[in-house]
């Protein structure tokens, strides 16, 4: 199965927001870390605010910052709710199918088992699990640590 664009940025974006240390990130920081357009992140933004995943707030000393603790953001929830409804082949779309064996074909349930292997996977893994290193990643990302206040 391969994760669309938009599901891809998500989760970098999580991971960015995660792993940071400062109390919100903004839009730009996340484009500039990853080389991705700030016109695509906040469509992405937007999205995992209105999942829940974020907690988003505009205006100065806005941002982005987790709606929840990272050990309770799933990585199959966040890949379920940016993918969609899972469509491996053409046969799983209701009256829609142009195959003649539709809903007769073994490939059909084994596609299906497949999906659900594949989030079965992703179900046993946080946030948490992708930022748990967090050194390593900073180096990549640039991470800076928060500012000490006197």
């Amino acid at each position: 199965m391969r994760l669309t664009t938009f599901t891809d940025y998500s989760l970098r974006l999580l991971i960015y927001v995660a792993g940071s240390q400062l109390e919100r990130v903004t839009i730009a920081e996340v484009a500039e870390a990853f080389g991705i357009s700030e016109n695509h992140l906040v469509k992405v933004a937007h999205e995992l605010g209105r999942a829940g995943f974020l907690d988003n707030a505009r205006g100065r000393g806005g941002g982005m910052r987790l709606a929840a603790a990272p050990e309770s953001i799933g990585v199959a929830q966040v890949v379920r709710a940016t993918e969609g409804r899972d469509v491996p082949a053409e046969c799983f779309t209701t009256g829609e199918a142009d195959c003649p064996i539709a809903g007769h074909c073994r490939l059909e349930h084994v596609l299906g088992e497949a999906v659900e292997s594949f989030y079965a996977t992703l179900g046993r893994y946080t946030l948490a699990d992708l930022v748990a290193n967090r050194r390593e990643l900073a180096r990549h990302l640039h991470w800076h640590p928060p500012a000490r206040t006197r």
